[in-house]
């Protein structure tokens, strides 16, 4: 991923914090796998850009805890009872994941008691929308074939204490928590709330985001089928401007701050003229504007395919600067979409120019998707080494991809800052250099 990342100094502390000494035999010794030491890392910085910081600090460079099975565990998996917990919008892959961690639990290491709390960090308040679900191998078996969430989900935060408390009540002492930046931080109040208690309760986190805008992981699940998904989209668009004179394809996808779909969607469906993202400028009017841009093209080819992530251009609409946000915090603005095609139609119909647009928003449709086979085999691997940190007594951490290995990384890292698209890096020149844009 080509992305803004972090500087040497905002890196925090790359520890994994852990409930105890792990002194238990994994019930996976017997049949010869392969296991992970505790001393196994991976660099955090492997690009010659960063050859100095390394060559710096080489007594101790910044690592990454390698993920994976353990010999030893901390937690008796015969007395324990898990929770898992969906939070924020839909995504390609929960089902794989929910299915993933389940089953593991109880075929891997015999976990008798797995219960997955319902809509978001709802389900652990006191007065949940709907009691938690008992988690089975039947219950799950098919699940992965289908869109969705079984858990349902919710956006917003809860009473820490509740949750907390929920938590005791049931016995949970290990709770996975599948969502994105604003789960995670959720997670973190978590952890701190129980070390405050003193309790043996650990908090895995499975960072879940179809924006693929999560700070320390390199890929989230559901982006694969996201870009996949957008090709239908773009491809209709293509075709719609193509049978009309002077015809435009308007496609907004996902990114309401990070570009990423958007970005690789364009590189996935090469026909896209026009791409805007909400890291790079959009500039409508003016001899380098986007409608000046798009009426040349028009004028040399009568069709255009234009790309525009949700957060693009957001400075542009009427309501910036008002700062209203959702139940997650998320700040809620204009339809860019809508607002483009008005500005496109404006334009033309001012000159004079016949015209056709039409405007696709797949954004929903995408969302409630099946995770394509990319996906489906990568919420396996993560799901499967969530549960081996989780037994493991680790605690305060994600389950990430990095470097090409699955690592532990720590939640502070996570919430640090939003991952977002490099506009001076390659990612985003090639995308220009496919699309030719000038603007």
């Amino acid at each position: 991923m080509d992305a803004e990342f972090l500087q040497p100094s905002e890196l925090p502390n790359l520890a994994i914090e852990t409930l105890g000494e792990a002194t238990r035999d994994s019930p996976l010794l017997s049949g010869g796998r392969r296991f992970i030491d505790d001393d196994e890392k991976i660099l955090v910085y492997s690009h010659s850009e960063y050859h100095n910081v390394i060559q710096t600090s080489a007594e101790n460079p910044p690592m990454l805890e390698r993920a994976g099975p353990r010999r030893k565990i901390y937690f008796d998996p015969t007395q324990l009872n898990c929770g898992i917990v969906t939070c924020g919008g839909l995504c390609p892959g929960l089902n794989d994941v929910i299915r993933t961690i389940t089953l593991s639990l109880i075929w891997q290491y015999g976990v008798r008691n797995v219960f997955g709390f319902r809509y978001g960090y709802a389900g652990l308040s006191a007065n949940p929308p709907k009691p938690p679900l008992v988690l089975t191998s039947d219950l799950v078996d098919g699940i992965h074939l289908r869109g969705g969430d079984i858990l349902s989900s919710s956006r917003g935060p809860q009473d820490i204490d509740e949750m907390v408390h929920t938590l005791q009540e049931m016995k949970i002492n290990l709770l996975f928590v599948l969502g994105g930046d604003g789960t995670l931080r959720g997670a973190n109040e978590l952890v701190k709330n129980i070390k405050k208690r003193n309790l043996p309760i650990s908090i895995i986190g499975i960072p879940k985001t179809i924006d693929n805008d999560i700070t320390g992981i390199e890929q989230s699940f559901g982006f694969s089928t996201a870009v996949e998904a957008t090709r239908a989209a773009i491809h209709s668009a293509h075709a719609e401007a193509k049978g009309a004179w002077n015809g435009v394809g308007l496609v907004k996808l996902m990114g309401r701050d990070s570009g990423f779909i958007a970005a690789y969607g364009t590189l996935a469906n090469s026909d896209v003229n026009f791409c805007f993202i909400p890291e790079a400028p959009l500039v409508l009017e003016g001899e380098n504007g986007f409608l000046d841009a798009l009426e040349k093209r028009l004028e040399r080819k009568h069709h255009a395919v234009v790309v525009i992530a949700e957060g693009a251009g957001w400075r542009l609409s009427r309501n910036h600067s008002t700062q209203q946000t959702d139940a997650s915090g998320n700040v809620v603005r204009e339809d860019i979409g809508l607002f483009l095609k008005q500005k496109i139609t404006e334009h033309f119909r001012k000159k004079s120019i016949p015209l056709s647009l039409k405007y696709i928003d797949p954004s929903y449709m995408i969302r409630s998707l099946p995770a394509d086979s990319n996906d489906s085999a990568f919420c396996v691997m993560l799901g499967q080494n969530a549960v081996h940190a989780g037994l493991s007594g680790r605690t305060n951490m994600v389950v990430g991809y990095w470097n090409q290995h699955f690592v532990h990384i720590p939640i502070s890292l996570t919430i640090r800052k939003r991952k977002k698209v490099d506009p001076q890096g390659h990612l985003w020149q090639t995308v220009l250099d496919t699309t030719g844009q000038s603007c």
